[in-house]
């Protein structure tokens, strides 16, 4: 069973500090936590990102960027990642990572999640309810069958 959940994408700034408070919500017992492949350290979450979820009533403000470790890789029972290149990008960190990596977006007819960084917000927009369908649709699969 999935207890430690960890969210991948470049800067951890968007898209999975997103993702973390989504899933998190969505799934309360669950440790969800995130991490970029070549993270702006110590960095705030985007303002536009802040912005477009605070209209939904999600919080990521408070969230601070971190660098993705080997050592995040090995305790986390799986990861996943906005884009099919950030497999290999996990890989490189922790080859071992690789067979527990999958996609965010894996249950979406569009199975990556696009970085909006620097876009529109209307790119925002529409990159944040792809990630709250995602969320959904991991909650969905990890439910706890009695």
């Amino acid at each position: 069973m999935y207890q430690k959940i960890l969210i991948v994408c470049i800067g951890n700034i968007c898209r999975s500090p997103t993702a973390e408070r989504l899933l998190q919500q969505k799934m309360p017992h669950l440790q969800v936590s995130s991490a970029g492949l070549r993270a702006l350290a110590g960095k705030d979450a985007d303002l536009q990102a802040i912005r477009t979820a605070l209209r939904r009533g999600v919080v990521i403000a408070g969230h601070t960027a971190r660098q993705l470790t080997a050592a995040m890789c090995e305790e986390a029972d799986l990861i996943l990642v906005m884009e099919p290149w950030h497999i290999d990008g996990v890989a490189d960190v922790l080859p071992a990572a690789r067979s527990k990596t999958m996609l965010f977006g894996q249950w979406l007819p569009k199975k990556s999640i696009p970085d909006p960084y620097g876009q529109t917000d209307e790119v925002f927009e529409t990159v944040y309810r792809q990630i709250d369908d995602a969320a959904e649709q991991w909650a969905f699969k990890l439910m706890v069958r009695p």
